[in-house]
């Protein structure tokens, strides 16, 4: 019953790791995964009792190549294809979420965006407008070209990975579960917040903690006195955040729920910001010049340094938040589907 040794549960454990990261995300992931597992482990304990002796690492390398290339099993293992079969379609796959969501997605946010918005004139919904646009064209032309290619090649190399060189004793070694949030981490972002909070409270009697040494000849505008609040209980909530993760780290559903809550209030906020900008009858929605030097023409364009500035500091805050956000969605459903997926074993294993 426990031939198995443990360096051969390691081995399958290393296995099991790579053939994962080829495995498409479905439901039943974890499941072909634990078939896969036990099929693995009874061919050791088979090939074991065959042999009278542990198997050393010739032998059970031997048995995993049988077996296949982590990549071909996880094809064999994945929903099946028509136009791309399963041997290039994990390649396939990876390459497709790489190009598109890793490099086409940044490239317009960060600078064909920009651009276009520089060249809409003002007329910022025009701008957007475009770039969605021309942020499709260039998904769907690239998911062709990537489709297209890969077809190419599954046509001409009907037995592509057959003959794929490779070793199991160099597969990586398992990665270490990601466990409860870190004491020291949690403890210097509670320490983080109540500095940040600190600072925040003291803004409005020294404005020079904001505005520098221009703190002689600016002050705050009618937004920054109206958002003031808002910042003020945000700034409030991610220290009771940090706290409650700090005093309850077994907690493990609370730090990704948070911080997402957070996100979102945060994005309401400067979307309202943005949004009062356009209807601020004041020139100057950040801040004015001090009634000292109100009327001082050498004046006016470093106040329109500091709002523009300002502006796009929100701006890209507000993208910033956005990209922070859809990342702890994904943290939150991949938190969600490993629960999910533990429970669905454990109720397995009870019914056995």
């Amino acid at each position: 019953m426990n031939s198995t040794s443990s360096r051969n549960i390691d081995l399958i454990d290393r296995y099991l790791q790579a053939v994962r990261f080829w495995l498409p995300k479905t439901n039943r992931q974890e499941d072909l995964l634990a078939e896969l597992g036990e099929d693995l482990r009874s061919q050791f304990e088979d090939k074991e009792a065959e042999l009278g002796h542990p198997l050393d690492k010739a032998e059970m390398s031997a048995i995993l190549k049988r077996c296949g290339s982590p990549m071909m099993v996880a094809g064999r293992l994945g929903p099946q294809r028509h136009l791309i079969g399963p041997a290039l379609f994990p390649i396939y796959e990876f390459v497709l979420k790489m190009v598109l969501l890793w490099i086409l997605v940044p490239v317009f946010v960060f600078i064909v965006g920009p651009v276009n918005m520089a060249n809409a004139g003002g007329d910022w919904g025009s701008g957007v407008l475009t770039t969605i646009g021309d942020l499709w064209s260039g998904l769907f032309i690239a998911a062709g070209i990537i489709t297209l290619v890969f077809a190419i090649i599954e046509r001409t190399n009907t037995h592509l990975g057959t003959e794929i060189k490779w070793d199991p004793l160099k597969l990586p070694p398992v990665r270490k579960e990601e466990g409860k949030p870190s004491p020291l981490k949690a403890l210097c972002e509670f320490g983080f917040n109540i500095f940040g909070l600190v600072w925040l409270l003291l803004v409005p009697h020294y404005p020079f903690l904001i505005l520098g040494p221009a703190a002689a000849i600016l002050k705050a505008g009618p937004l920054l006195h109206t958002y003031y609040l808002p910042f003020v209980l945000i700034s409030v909530a991610a220290l009771v955040r940090s706290g409650i993760t700090l005093a309850r780290p077994h907690w493990d559903w609370f730090p990704p729920v948070s911080e997402l809550l957070q996100s979102v209030l945060l994005l309401i906020v400067l979307n309202y910001m943005i949004e009062a900008i356009g209807k601020t009858p004041s020139v100057y929605p950040f801040v004015v010049l001090q009634d000292a030097v109100r009327n001082s023409p050498k004046y006016f364009q470093l106040a329109g340094i500091v709002n523009v500035s300002i502006l796009a500091s929100i701006v890209f805050g507000w993208l910033g938040v956005c990209i922070a956000a859809l990342l702890q969605v994904w943290v939150f459903l991949r938190y969600l589907r490993k629960r999910t997926s533990g429970a669905q074993r454990a109720a397995s294993i009870g019914a056995q």
